[in-house]
């Protein structure tokens, strides 16, 4: 009754005084668990899933109660309670989504849970509401899920999600990507948003494409990475920008790699490659420490991609030790001195890591006359934790001739030039400033700071490892009518 009534007069006062009023009386009708033990003696109210529910006797019940702040132990006493809802009490089971009001009573001492957050106190419960029932569950969600079948947990990730690691992962996450953020912002970063419906772009894996309904027979493409709009930006005088940025990458899906992630993405104008590295340096240590995490070397060791072949025979790779891994050190390298292309199957040359970067500039002559192809590097820097590559970045060609001489080098025509980059190199005439940024993976950053192993185990809804999305059935088959609309004639297999 009381919600109706709260609905219907803010309908009423959609602005002003009186609905936000309302609202919040509507609002202090709950307490968060976390809230709990700074309010003993006093009566509240809390709403969250049954975890446990212990029945003793005929006449004591306890339920252990959790929302998303914590775990809260109550007290039912049948006897003070109304007969109805000491029956009420008999009928719950385990997630069970309940509101109880009562009083904040200190536990005995011999009840104290000191490990606990709210293992000082209790609720004693007066009323108990069941909002909701819960079916049996198709697996159990109070203990690592970890090793329960994939296709079980993605059909069921909302409820996986319930598990205590897979929420703590999401809550991680959250802390570790506002932390960034705080620390851009308050660093003259401006935060812009880039399109996710643009143009096919050359970063080294397929695109996933979108037809285009009003042009037929065109297509747009998802962005593998924002990297030539944040260059644009560093044309329009941005100089600082930064976005938490979906990517999206048709490529076998791996244990650290999926078809769409997410990564901070940077990008300065007028630094040079130390100054970026600096800049993630700082984020990174101030971001990590004060989620109370240990870096093993600061500042972060710099190896050159060859010291990194020859050493460990990858570009990335783990500096810890076996007493490190134990205590949740975090390991942060720098690799640079990228070579910048490399041979192709057919004979040719292609990037290797990202076609507009800048030659190192000591081999800038050589890049502009296309020679002595083999031994130019680039400004590439990557930055490694634990193993894993968790950015990749470098000082960006702000000159339309050395973006053309790296396209030339490729095999690339002034006509396929200007198809694929005649934007930038328009772009560029116009007082592009030097620059360059990185993009951080997200999940591969948590992956280290959680101790996980596959991507999956941070993200919210991941995909499975055959490519299909959790809980929707997707990809799906269209209808005819759709396919129509989008001007899109489907071959079965065996007319490929």
């Amino acid at each position: 009754m009381w919600a109706r009534l709260v609905r219907s007069n803010t309908n009423k006062q959609s602005s002003g005084r009186t609905g936000h009023a309302l609202y919040a009386l509507q609002h202090m009708q709950r307490t968060w668990i976390s809230e709990t033990p700074t309010m003993t003696g006093k009566n509240v109210i809390v709403k969250g899933w049954v975890r446990t529910v212990r029945v003793m006797g005929d006449k004591l019940a306890f339920i252990d109660l959790r929302d998303a702040s914590g775990v809260l132990q109550v007290v039912c006493y049948k006897p003070d309670l109304s007969g109805e809802i000491a029956a009420l009490v008999g009928e719950i089971k385990t997630e069970y989504v309940l509101e109880i009001e009562g009083e904040i009573k200190t536990r005995g001492a011999k009840q104290v849970r000191a490990d606990q957050p709210t293992g000082t106190i209790e609720l004693a419960a007066k009323r108990v509401v069941i909002l909701n029932r819960c079916e049996p569950l198709p697996f159990e969600i109070d203990k690592d899920t970890s090793g329960i079948n994939e296709e079980l947990r993605l059909k069921h990730r909302y409820l996986d999600l319930r598990s205590d690691r897979l929420y703590r992962n999401l809550t991680v996450r959250n802390t570790f990507i506002q932390n960034c953020r705080q620390f851009l912002l308050g660093n003259r970063f401006t935060e812009i948003e880039t399109p996710y419906l643009t143009k096919a772009t050359p970063e080294g894996s397929r695109d996933f494409i979108v037809p285009s309904r009003l042009q037929p027979g065109k297509f747009f493409a998802l962005p593998q990475s924002p990297q030539q709009y944040k260059q644009l930006l560093m044309v329009a005088g941005v100089e600082r920008y930064f976005q938490t940025a979906r990517c999206f990458r048709d490529e076998d899906p791996r244990a650290d790699r999926g078809f769409e992630h997410t990564q901070i993405d940077i990008e300065m104008s007028f630094v040079e490659r130390e100054d970026v590295m600096h800049m993630v340096e700082l984020m990174i240590t101030h971001t990590v420490e004060s989620m109370g995490y240990t870096i093993k070397q600061k500042p972060f060791p710099r190896v050159t991609y060859q010291e990194s072949m020859a050493k460990y025979g990858a570009d990335k790779f783990d500096l810890r030790t076996e007493e490190d891994k134990q205590k949740g050190v975090l390991a942060y390298a720098w690799v640079v001195d990228f070579p910048f292309f490399e041979k192709t199957e057919e004979g040719g040359w292609t990037f290797t890591h990202n076609p507009f970067s800048q030659p190192k500039p000591e081999f800038l002559e050589d890049h502009l006359a296309g020679r002595n192809i083999e031994h130019i590097l680039t400004t590439q820097y990557d930055l490694v934790c634990n193993g894993y590559e968790s950015g990749g970045g470098s000082i960006r060609a702000h000159d339309p001739a050395v973006l053309g001489a790296t396209y030339k080098t490729m095999g690339y025509t002034q006509e396929e030039v200007k198809e694929s980059v005649g934007h930038m190199l328009e772009a560029f005439k116009y007082g592009a400033p030097p620059h360059g940024g990185i993009g951080l993976g997200i999940e591969r950053n948590i992956m280290n700071l959680t101790g996980e192993s596959y991507l999956r185990e941070v993200q919210a809804f991941p995909m499975t490892g055959s490519g299909h999305t959790a809980v929707m059935d997707a990809p799906s088959v269209l209808s005819e009518k759709s396919l129509k609309e989008a001007n899109i004639l489907v071959r079965k297999p065996e007319e490929n």
